[in-house]
């Protein structure tokens, strides 16, 4: 990395920091005015760090104006979440990096659970808390819930959210548990891992990113935790709302680029026949719906993934080796969540036969 990149001011980089909270900002000016208060009034187990991708608003002014204690990071141009936050965290000596979304409320004690947990279990590279809705708090939120999980297909969904359907949180979810995935929303990793597997995949850009991490990290004999004791509540679709052609695209072309990338031998290819054909499904639903944008931007996803996926080859070869080499069992749920969800009418975490 060119360190030109990064601009350290203020209190610069702090060495030894056990826990580094970093939040990575994008015009975010009106959501670090609203929710960094939090974070950083209840958060005394940290040092915090706004890492900057570049921004045109003033952003960083007023974090110096307003919050001189925040560490800050200025980066030379707009990475997106993936590079964004690979850049910082090589700059960040600490054991726990939390990755927290701008638009996110933290709780009282929110901490706490997820270092007792992370420092009580070494074997454990990630962990989440429970991620409530700021506009209904007594309802999961869509990005991460309880903890993500990810079907035989590649369709992800989530203790608490299933595809659109998202639960009133009534303690159905507050026992800690293994999942597949934790949220980049708000993801607590240990920095030995996180650098150890490579970091976040870089060409994904945006989406899907902390899935392949995580599943990474799995492939490797690790444990992904959510932890519900900790609760933060995100605002969610704050950089690109849910019906958007770019989040679309980025959402097709990164969820099978992940699959060609961790997915078995044996597998992958009567996996690719299937996502196919429901790719194209999915396409003709939105054109039946008037969402032609979308559907174009389907498209385009599985173009951009059919052009570069040999680009892939070879940390595929060096991801199956060392999932043999862990003796790492599957970390997808054997289920097809398409059809438990709209033939069975499984809309809930707890109904599904998992």
């Amino acid at each position: 990395m060119n360190p030109q990149n990064i601009n350290n001011t203020r209190k610069g980089k702090v060495a030894g920091t056990k826990v580094a909270v970093v939040i990575l900002n994008w015009n975010g000016l009106n959501m670090l005015r609203q929710y960094l208060p939090s974070v950083s009034s209840l958060s005394p187990e940290a040092e915090v760090y706004v890492a900057d991708n570049a921004s045109t608003d003033d952003s960083m002014t007023f974090l110096a104006e307003q919050y001189p204690q925040v560490h800050t990071m200025v980066l030379d141009r707009n990475y997106g979440f993936a590079e964004g936050y690979n850049r910082a965290l090589q700059q960040i000596d600490a054991q726990y990096y939390v990755l927290l979304n701008s638009d996110v409320e933290v709780a009282q004690h929110w901490l706490a659970p997820l270092i007792a947990w992370m420092d009580a279990h070494d074997d454990t590279a990630a962990c989440q808390p429970k991620i409530l809705s700021v506009a209904e708090r007594d309802r999961f939120e869509y990005a991460g819930a309880a903890g993500g999980f990810m079907d035989r297909l590649g369709y992800p969904f989530c203790r608490g959210r299933v595809f659109s359907s998202v639960e009133r949180d009534e303690g159905q979810y507050d026992s800690t548990a293994d999942v597949m995935w934790a949220t980049g929303a708000c993801m607590m990793v240990r920095a030995k891992d996180f650098h150890e597997a490579g970091g976040f995949d870089a060409r994904f850009f945006a989406h899907c990113e902390e899935i392949d991490l995580c599943w990474r990290m799995r492939l490797a004999g690790r444990r992904i935790v959510c932890v519900p004791e900790s609760r933060v509540y995100h605002v969610g679709g704050g950089t690109l709302p849910k019906k958007n052609p770019m989040k679309t695209f980025l959402n097709f072309r990164n969820n099978l680029t992940m699959l060609y990338k961790n997915l078995p031998e044996e597998q992958l290819k009567p996996v690719m026949r299937r996502r196919w054909w429901l790719d194209r499904l999915a396409m003709l639903q939105m054109v039946l719906s008037g969402s032609l944008s979308e559907s174009r931007a389907v498209m385009r996803g599985r173009r951009e993934y059919r052009r570069w996926k040999h680009e892939f080859d070879d940390e595929r070869k060096r991801i199956q080796s060392m999932a043999q080499a862990a003796a790492a069992e599957s970390a997808l749920s054997d289920c097809a969540i398409l059809w438990q969800y709209y033939a069975r009418g499984r809309k809930t975490f707890t109904r599904l036969p998992l």
